[in-house]
């Protein structure tokens, strides 16, 4: 058994360039799924968040829509709203990385409100990525990686080919042009080399002991090799 850190966004509002609020939180099935997956497997998931809140879920994932019909949405939300470790989640400072296999990130805008800029995910993905630990992000959840900037002030992650949210799939989605930055941008300008496939399907890349995923719909795949990962 295997014990994974989730370290998932506390925001439930994404700031736009224009000053306005847009609701946010995590994408629910960025979460769901490699939480089914690993749960399946027989591991340990502990979930962390800025100041230990309750990670809020993006109304907008859990819509049928987002989960192709109703009946996966129904099953979406009803993980999200019951598992037990989205509602007693530690604090990202109180986190001791030794004590962990993995580290998942799941995506939703709220990563790019909060741990975009978060000095403990900073340093978690930064212990995790020099240590060799699997480290999995999806969809909007490599905005955490931002943070994680060495003592020298380069990226930790930068050499890394990586894939996420694209700039396409965010103008296709409506908010490119109301975004302070767009993600795909800001990670190539931190010296990561993101990788674009096919808008909206299954894009996951693997490289050492990273695991990325591009969309919600790489959810599923990620989580399969980060479980290849941990044998």
């Amino acid at each position: 058994m295997a014990k994974i850190l989730f370290v998932m966004t506390g925001a439930d509002q994404w700031t736009l360039a224009d000053g306005t609020k847009h609701p946010t939180g995590y994408w629910a099935d960025e979460a769901v799924a490699p939480y089914e997956a690993f749960k399946a497997a027989g591991h340990e998931i502990t979930v962390a968040t800025p100041g230990g809140v309750v990670p809020p879920v993006d109304a907008a994932s859990l819509s049928p829509e987002a989960n192709g019909g109703p009946e996966n949405a129904a099953r979406i939300r009803s993980v999200a709203e019951t598992a037990a470790e989205f509602h007693a989640p530690i604090a990202l400072s109180e986190v001791r990385l030794d004590e962990y296999d993995a580290v998942h990130v799941p995506g939703g805008h709220g990563p790019m409100e909060d741990l975009a800029v978060d000095a403990d995910s900073g340093r978690i993905l930064t212990q995790a990525v020099r240590s060799g630990m699997p480290v999995s992000v999806v969809c909007h959840g490599p905005a955490a990686l931002l943070a994680a900037v060495t003592e020298d002030g380069t990226h930790a992650y930068a050499g890394y080919r990586i894939t996420a949210f694209t700039n396409e799939e965010e103008t296709m989605a409506g908010n490119a042009d109301k975004a302070k930055w767009l993600l795909q941008d800001r990670l190539t300008e931190a010296g990561l080399t993101v990788l674009v496939g096919e808008s909206f399907a299954p894009h996951v890349e693997v490289d050492r002991n990273v695991i990325t995923g591009q969309n919600p719909a790489s959810s599923g795949p990620l989580a399969d090799e980060l479980l290849k990962k941990l044998g």
